[in-house]
């Protein structure tokens, strides 16, 4: 019997309601000398939440290790992400949602997901829509995700533009969350549904079959098929 799915999280926390779904959880906070760790606190923006919704409402048996990363502000750093993606790697998570985005390189976040992925964990970083790409969604291998109107709560699009690769739907129950945010986590959602179903599955095959079933392909200027 194979062990369980396990989705990664890297966001604010998880709703109270949700924790009978969440298997393991940590906080990463700075400190003056580096990254102190703690249980998690109360979701305390509420994005985390709506993000794990998303993913559960398209994989209603995915199972979260769930990385807190943002304090009340909404901030988080470099290196609070690069050792929630190292702890995310020992819980032994498939699939590691980052619905979230840094405007600097930084090389321990490039490194700690450049490790992540060469222990074949698949990684979801969202991509703005427009402007200026941001990290991790910019290193090799992440897939860049946005969000596309013209997707319903179970179709994605394959854009392979200069600011995404995919794009899934930013429609749902989550008031003040949209946009590259939701449209990442409900890809991830779809992923997360068929790797419960192909566990053998590896990252490209799992790219090839989003490619193969993209209700869209490009962005919506250039048309659809």
């Amino acid at each position: 019997m194979k062990p369980e799915l396990r989705i990664g999280v890297v966001d604010s926390g998880h709703s109270a309601a949700q924790r009978q779904r969440v298997l393991a959880g940590r906080r990463f906070y700075l400190v003056e000398d580096g990254v102190g760790e703690g249980d998690l606190r109360e979701d305390p923006l509420g994005h985390g939440s709506a993000i794990i919704e998303a993913i559960g409402e398209r994989a209603p048996k995915a199972r979260f290790c769930v990385a807190q990363v943002f304090d009340q502000r909404g901030v988080t750093s470099a290196l609070q992400i690069a050792s929630a993606l190292d702890w995310l790697v020992s819980q032994q998570v498939r699939l590691i949602n980052l619905s979230l985005g840094l405007r600097q390189d930084r090389s321990l976040l490039r490194e700690a997901c450049a490790a992540a992925l060469a222990r074949g964990v698949l990684l979801c970083a969202s991509s703005p829509a427009q402007g200026e790409g941001v990290f991790p969604a910019r290193y090799p291998g992440v897939l860049r995700v946005t969000g596309d109107a013209r997707c319903t709560p179970g179709e994605w699009s394959w854009l392979d533009s200069q600011q995404a690769d995919f794009a899934a739907c930013v429609q749902g129950s989550h008031p003040g969350q949209s946009g590259a945010s939701l449209g990442c986590a409900a890809l991830s959602g779809h992923i997360a549904r068929y790797l419960g179903e192909h566990r053998d599955a590896d990252n490209p095959q799992v790219v090839q079959w989003l490619q193969t079933h993209a209700r869209y392909h490009g962005p919506e200027r250039r048309g659809w098929t």
